[in-house]
């Protein structure tokens, strides 16, 4: 496998507790990086050699200010393109807002703000347009990321999503709170990952624990406890081999199969693919707790 790009979740807590988000973000979430951290990542996606792009999310990286442009100062100082993912809450005023943005000023070379009805009332929220236009003053690229909203799921809205907008991924925080009415298709039927290259994903994404994700929620390893090549390496051998307990089921057969390899209970029918790998992987997180981790991408609080 060769990882091309890094996410580095900053934190885990966000100003937002959107109903259809991945990591669980929240203001009660637990879990931020350290600037030393930061750099021990950076330097081993270095190593890495074949890393080009970092990015810098989470949660909501804007709250950890500081770190965050230091650690992308330092990401395009080492020769990455450096980008950030946030839900542009800082942008309330036009002044204040190219404050914010102006020490990525000749830095960022992707900006994407978070902008739809699940994030705020509108599908492009005052301060995402407040963003652009500083963004736009600064010379710094800016895109929008756009959810469609649930009903958009429904059987007669399929193929046509508005333009720019995705659809809903149900895992995460989406499986408790979208998926009571989503259409359903029988469990059987998923028989492959839609959304990630599993056998050559391209990216990972790295939060705050040091935990390396390729899919959120599925760890390939612990960059504080074993070099990123390492785990890369590794990783290349366990799916060769078919000797990887969860992803191993998911290469070879989707969802449906690390549901039968395991014989777990099951309803007949889910929203999507995402909706049955994350419930077969709520019931194995016991026997595999070192890959199905950590707790704060299952809605799990600090104890």
């Amino acid at each position: 496998m060769i990882i091309t790009g890094l996410h580095l979740l900053l934190t885990y807590q966000c100003n937002l507790e959107c109903d259809h988000c991945f990591a669980w973000g929240s203001p009660w979430q637990t879990g931020t990086i350290t600037l030393e951290k930061t750099r021990e990542i950076l330097r081993q996606a270095h190593d890495l050699g074949t890393v080009e792009w970092f990015y810098f999310e989470g949660g909501e990286p804007f709250l950890f200010y500081p770190i965050m442009v230091r650690g992308a100062k330092e990401a395009a100082k080492l020769g990455f393109k450096v980008g950030i993912v946030t839900n542009g809450y800082w942008g309330t005023d036009l002044t204040d807002a190219l404050e914010w943005l102006r020490p990525f000023e000749g830095l960022v070379e992707d900006l994407s703000v978070s902008s739809d009805l699940l994030h705020w009332n509108e599908t492009l929220s005052r301060q995402a347009e407040i963003a652009r236009q500083a963004a736009e003053r600064l010379g710094i690229p800016l895109g929008f990321i756009s959810i469609a909203p649930p009903e958009m799921d429904a059987p007669g809205a399929i193929g046509t999503l508005p333009e720019g907008e995705s659809g809903i991924m149900y895992r995460g925080r989406a499986v408790e709170k979208l998926t009571v009415d989503a259409p359903r298709t029988a469990w059987t039927e998923f028989t492959t990952c839609p959304h990630e290259d599993l056998r050559d994903p391209g990216r990972l994404h790295i939060d705050p624990l040091g935990n390396a994700h390729i899919c959120q929620g599925i760890s390939l390893g612990n960059l504080f406890r074993q070099p990123l090549a390492e785990i890369v390496r590794a990783y290349d051998g366990a799916v060769t081999e078919g000797d990887h307990p969860v992803l191993s089921p998911l290469v070879d057969g989707g969802p449906a199969a690390l549901v039968e390899q395991y014989e777990l209970d099951h309803q007949d029918g889910y929203a999507d693919a995402c909706h049955l790998c994350y419930e077969a992987r709520l019931a194995l997180r016991d026997r595999f707790p070192d890959i199905l981790t950590p707790d704060q991408m299952y809605g799990v609080p600090a104890g």
